[in-house]
C-alpha cells in the first residue's frame, strides 16, 4: 500500500530547471511507515503531462520597464513645468498639432500604430508563450523535482553515441524540440548498414536521455567528400 504525499511535498514549487533532490525510503521490515520526506513516485500520466519551463524574459521586461519610466517621467515633468506658468516643451507641442491636424490615413499616423499594434502583439506572444527552447524538460520521476536537458548538451551526447558506430567519420546532430536531425559522413561499409546502425544507436540513446516528450529521429548518411 503507498502512503500518500504529505502536505508539504505537494505544496513544493518548481524553481529552476533542477528545483531540488528527492529522497526515497521504505518501511523497515517490521512494516515502518515510510519517513515523512520521501518523495513520492510520480507514475507514468503524470510523467508526460511535463511542461516546457517558463522564462523571466528579464531583458524585454527590464527594456520595457526603462521605456515607460523615461517616458512617464518626461511626461510628468513637463506637465509640472506647464502648471508652474513655463512653456511645454517643444516636442509635446509638436505632437499635441500633429495629432490634431493630421489626417487619420496620413503615412506617419499608420506607420505608428502599426509600430505599436506590433510592439503589443510582441508583447502579448511574450507572455503567453514558455520561452527557453534551448531547455528540453525531463521525465518527472519526483513530485518536487524538475529538471531540463540543454539542447547543446544533448546533441554533444547524441554525437559521441553515433562517432562509436563502426564505419563513421564525422556527425553533425542538430536536436530540436520535436526532431533531432543526424548527418553523418561513412569512408566504409556500406551507407544502409551505417545508417541502420546508426538508427539503432541513437534511438537507444534518445531514450537513456530521459526527455519527456523524447524527440524523432532523422538520420542521413553519405559519403565524405573527395579532396583534390
Amino acid at each position: 500500500m503507498t502512503t500518500p504525499p504529505s502536505r508539504r511535498d505537494e505544496d513544493a514549487p518548481d524553481r529552476g530547471h533542477v528545483d531540488g533532490g528527492a529522497a526515497s525510503g521504505s518501511g523497515a521490515a517490521s512494516g515502518a511507515p515510510p519517513a515523512p520526506d520521501a518523495a513520492p513516485v510520480l507514475g507514468d500520466a503524470t510523467a508526460s503531462r511535463v511542461r516546457r519551463f517558463w522564462s523571466v524574459r528579464r531583458i524585454p521586461a527590464a527594456l520595457l520597464a526603462a521605456v515607460v519610466l523615461g517616458g512617464a517621467g518626461l511626461l510628468l515633468y513637463d506637465v509640472a513645468a506647464v502648471r508652474a506658468d513655463r512653456s511645454a516643451m517643444a516636442w509635446r507641442r509638436k505632437l499635441a498639432d500633429g495629432l490634431a491636424t493630421r489626417p487619420l490615413d496620413d503615412t506617419a499616423v499608420v506607420l505608428g500604430a502599426a509600430l505599436a499594434c506590433a510592439l503589443g502583439v510582441w508583447l502579448i506572444v511574450l507572455a503567453a508563450t514558455p520561452g527557453l527552447r534551448a531547455v528540453l524538460p525531463m521525465r518527472r520521476e519526483h513530485a518536487d523535482v524538475r529538471a531540463g536537458l540543454d539542447r547543446k548538451a544533448a546533441a554533444l551526447a547524441l554525437r559521441d553515441r553515433a562517432m562509436e558506430v563502426s564505419g563513421v567519420q564525422s556527425v553533425r546532430v542538430r536536436v530540436g524540440r520535436a526532431k533531432v536531425g543526424v548527418r553523418a559522413a561513412s569512408h566504409f561499409r556500406a551507407l544502409d548498414e551505417v545508417r541502420a546502425e546508426v538508427e539503432q544507436t541513437l534511438t537507444a540513446g534518445i531514450a537513456e536521455l530521459g526527455l519527456a516528450h523524447p524527440p524523432a529521429l532523422t538520420v542521413r548518411v553519405a559519403r565524405p567528400p573527395r579532396k583534390g
